[in-house]
C-alpha cells in the first residue's frame, strides 16, 4: 500500500494533521489543567504496544529527556517540544499510523467500511472513539470524536481511499499534546467550594504511569468512569489489583533504571585496548544483571530494600562472569552466551550487593581507567541524596588522570598528591573515601587486588563507619538512614514528578511505615498510591485566565 506522504503533499498533510490536532486540543468545559509531563520514550514505546500491539515500529527519535533532581522522571515536567522535535513525533505518527491500517494490522480495527474508496463515519467513529480512549487515557469529548472522524472524510475524499483517510487522522491523533503530554486535569471539589481534586481519569493515569510504566488499561479506566478512585475503598482495590499483576515489575524497573542514571549507558565508551570485554553486550547484560538483582529481591522475594546492597545472591551471563573472572555452569541451548543464570557469591568474597556490580563501577568510571572520585559522588548523590559540590573550573586533575606516573602508582596515592590542594580537599573528603573501597574493580567493572603491582587498599569511612573493603561499604550503606530516606524521597518524587526532598512531611510520614514495615518496596509503592499527596494538585488562576480569555473557562 502506498504512504500517505505519496498520496497527498507534506503541506497538504500537515496543514490536515496540526487542523486535526489543534481542533480536538480546544479549551474542554469542565477540565482544568495545571501540570503537564511529557511521556517518556519507554511511555511512548508502551502504549503503542499495548494500543496496537508488539509489531508496531516507531520509525523516528525521541526529543533529549532533562534529569532535574537526580530524576529524568522529574524532568518531564520542565520540557516542552521543539519544532525539530514536533517533526520527529509527526515522523513518528505517519509510521505507526500506516502499519496499524496495513493488510497486517487491520484485525485492530473492529469494523469495516461499506466502501474502500469512500469514507465511512460510523466505522471510523467506532475506531477512533476506541483507540482515543486509550492513547489519551480518557475518553474523547463529543467535539474531538467528530473532528477526528471528520479529518478522516476529508483525507479520505483527498485520496479516494478511505484506509489512508483513516490513517492521516490517526496520525494526527498521535501527534497531539493530549497524547504526547500527561495532562493533569483538575474540577472543583463537590460540596467544598474553593476547592480542587484531580480529576479521576488523571488520577487514573497517575497511578499506572507509576506501577506499571504504562497508561491505564481497560479495566482502571472503567473505575475512573464510575468514580471508583474518589472513594478509598474504590482506589484501594485498584490499588491492590495493579500491585498483584506482573506488570507492577515494569514500573519498578522504570524506576531504578531512571533513579540510577542508566540513559547514561548510552553515551559510555570504554578503552577497547585496555578493557576489550567491554563490549555492547556486556554494558546491556550489566544493566540487566542489576534490574534482576532488584526485582528477585525485592518483588519475588520481598526483601528487605536495604539487602540490594549486601545482597551476594544475582544473576549472570557467561559475558559478565567473564568480566567477573568467575566460572559460571551455563546449562542453556549451546551454550547460548545471554542465558541467565543464578549466582551467588561466598559469604568471605568482598563482591556483593549492586554497588559491585559492573552496571555501577563501569558506568562511573571514565573510559580508561576506574575512578573513587566518581563512584563516591555517585553513591553520595544516587544513594544517599546528598549534593556534591562541582569542582572549581580552574582545578587540574593531571595527578589523577596520569595511571601511568610512577610517583603514584595507586589511586589512593594520585588522590591524595591531588587533594593537597585546599580548593579540592573539601569535596573529596567526602567522596573518595567511599569510592576508595571499590578499587578492586577496574575501569570496566573487573576485579583486581593490585593496581600497578601494588597492592589495592580499600579502607575507608562513611560517617563515621569505618570499613576495609567493598563488602563492608556496601553493610555501612545497608546500615545508613540516608540511604532508605533517600529512596522514599526519589520514589515519591518519581510518582509526582516534582522535587519531594528527605524532610518533607509526606516524605517522613512514608519512611516511617517503611522502616516500621521492614523495608519492603511493594508496601511503600502501595503507601505512595493511596496517599492523598499522591494526587494532590494546585488550585488554577482563575482570575488571571479569565482576564486572558474572558469567554473560555479555566484551563
Amino acid at each position: 500500500m502506498k504512504t500517505t506522504a505519496r498520496l497527498l503533499s507534506g503541506a497538504a498533510f500537515t496543514a490536515l494533521s496540526l487542523g486535526a490536532a489543534l481542533a480536538a486540543d480546544a479549551p474542554a468545559e469542565v477540565d482544568t489543567s495545571t501540570v503537564a509531563r511529557r511521556l517518556t520514550a519507554d511511555e511512548y514505546r508502551t502504549i503503542i504496544t499495548d494500543v496496537f500491539g508488539p509489531t508496531i515500529e516507531l520509525g523516528g527519535r525521541f526529543e533529549p529527556e532533562l534529569r532535574v533532581k537526580g530524576l529524568l522522571a522529574v524532568g518531564t515536567t520542565h520540557v516542552s517540544v521543539t519544532s525539530a522535535g514536533m517533526e520527529q513525533y509527526d515522523v513518528m505518527a505517519r509510521a505507526i499510523a500506516n502499519q496499524v491500517v496495513d493488510a497486517k494490522h487491520r484485525d485492530l480495527i473492529p469494523c469495516r467500511p461499506a466502501n474502500d474508496k469512500a469514507a465511512d463515519d460510523a466505522c471510523t467513529g467506532t475506531f477512533m472513539a476506541k483507540v482515543g480512549r486509550l492513547l489519551y487515557r480518557r475518553p474523547l469529548t463529543d467535539a474531538e470524536l467528530k473532528t477526528y472522524v471528520g479529518a478522516a472524510r476529508v483525507a479520505t475524499a483527498e485520496t479516494k481511499d478511505y484506509w489512508n483517510g483513516l490513517s492521516m487522522s490517526l496520525a494526527a491523533m498521535l501527534s497531539s499534546p493530549k497524547f504526547l503530554f500527561r495532562q493533569v486535569a483538575i474540577v472543583p471539589e463537590p460540596g467544598k467550594p474553593g476547592q480542587w481534586r484531580m480529576e479521576a481519569h488523571a488520577k487514573a493515569q497517575q497511578l499506572s504511569f507509576f506501577l506499571w510504566n504504562a497508561g491505564p488499561d481497560l479495566e482502571l479506566l472503567a473505575a475512573a468512569e464510575r468514580g471508583d478512585l474518589d472513594t478509598k475503598k474504590g482506589l484501594a482495590k485498584q490499588v491492590d489489583r495493579m500491585m498483584a499483576s506482573s506488570r507492577v515489575e515494569a514500573g519498578v524497573r522504570a524506576f531504578f533504571i531512571d533513579n540510577l542514571g542508566f540513559d547514561e549507558f548510552d553515551t559510555l565508551t570504554k578503552d577497547a585496548a585496555l578493557f576489550p570485554k567491554f563490549s555492547a553486550q556486556a554494558a546491556a547484560d550489566a544493566q540487566e544483571q542489576t534490574l534482576k538483582t532488584i526485582v528477585d529481591l525485592l518483588l519475588t522475594h520481598k526483601g528487605d530494600y536495604r539487602d540490594v546492597f549486601t545482597t551476594k545472591k544475582t544473576f549472570l551471563t557467561q559475558e559478565l562472569a567473564s568480566i567477573y573472572k568467575v566460572p559460571l555452569v551455563n546449562d542453556g541451548p549451546n551454550g547460548a552466551p545471554d542465558t541467565w543464570v543464578p549466582f551467588e557469591f561466598s559469604k568471605d568474597d568482598p563482591r556483593g550487593g549492586i554497588l559491585t556490580q559492573v552496571a555501577f563501577t563501569a558506568l562511573h568510571s571514565p573510559p580508561g581507567r576506574g575512578s573513587p572520585t566518581l563512584r563516591g559522588k555517585a553513591l553520595r548523590e544516587v544513594l544517599l541524596c546528598q549534593k556534591v559540590p562541582a569542582p572549581p573550573a580552574a582545578v587540574k586533575f593531571d595527578i589523577v588522570q596520569d595511571t601511568n606516573n610512577p610517583l603514584y602508582k595507586t589511586a589512593r596515592e594520585r588522590l591524595k598528591a591531588h587533594a593537597t590542594n585546599p580548593v579540592c580537599a573539601g569535596c573529596h573528603k567526602i567522596i573518595d573515601p567511599m569510592g576508595l573501597a571499590l578499587e578492586n574493580f577496574d575501569g570496566a567493572g573487573a576485579y583486581r587486588l593490585t593496581e600497578n603491582g601494588v597492592p589495592i587498599d580499600t579502607s575507608g569511612s562513611l560517617d563515621g563507619v569505618n570499613f576495609t573493603n567493598s563488602a563492608e561499604l556496601g553493610k555501612a550503606i545497608h546500615d545508613n538512614p540516608a540511604s532508605s530516606s533517600c529512596l522514599v524521597s526519589r520514589l515519591s518524587s518519581y510518582a509526582t514528578g516534582r522535587p519531594i526532598d528527605t524532610g518533607m512531611p509526606w516524605a517522613q510520614a512514608l519512611l516511617k511505615n517503611f522502616s516500621a514495615g521492614g523495608y519492603k518496596l511493594p508496601d511503600l509503592m502501595r503507601d505512595i498510591a493511596l496517599s492523598d499527596d499522591f494526587f494532590s494538585v494546585t488550585p488554577p488562576d482563575t482570575k488571571a485566565a479569565e482576564a486572558a480569555a474572558p469567554n473560555q473557562p479555566a484551563r
